[in-house]
């Protein structure tokens, strides 16, 4: 078997990549969180308060956004859909990134979604968590008994 030596070093020794390789990495992470209830009925989009802004040091920068949320469905027969926003733009398809139905009262359940952005700017960019309902009626309840919402964007260094 012939042995790989990358620039005149034994496999064995080589510890770790060049630092040329400069794709990749995490550059920075910051959290948002937000812990009040909110109450929900719109059949619009309507942004929860659980938001976090980042500020790229790099336009070919990648921004990976990660949120999670209780949602608690009082009525039967309701159904809600999730989004993110980076300002006013929804990230998502028209529909959302998905949506959850209730079939009994008092149903609840946990959004979880992330999402890998390309925003082109090193200006300050807020992306934050939005609802609607899509049929039925009644209210959607986020962070009942006392949950959290959390947001949370990572920089990652553009290829």
């Amino acid at each position: 078997m012939a042995i790989i030596k990358p620039n005149n070093n034994t496999l064995s020794a080589v510890t770790a990549l060049p630092s040329a390789i400069a794709t990749g990495k995490v550059l920075q992470v910051v959290q948002g969180t937000h812990a009040s209830q909110g109450t929900f009925s719109s059949t619009s989009y309507t942004a929860s308060g659980t938001d976090v802004t980042i500020t790229p040091s790099s336009s070919s920068s990648k921004i990976l956004v990660f949120y999670t949320s209780d949602f608690y469905i009082a009525n039967a027969n309701a159904g809600w859909e999730h989004t993110l926003y980076r300002a006013t733009s929804n990230l998502g398809s028209a529909n959302g990134f998905g949506s959850t139905r209730a079939d009994v009262p008092d149903t609840a359940f946990q959004i979880a979604v992330n999402f890998l952005d390309t925003p082109n700017t090193t200006n300050a960019t807020k992306y934050e968590f939005y609802v609607r309902r899509i049929e039925g009626s009644g209210d959607l309840y986020l962070n009942g008994n006392n949950s959290t919402s959390v947001i949370t964007a990572m920089e990652i260094a553009g290829w």
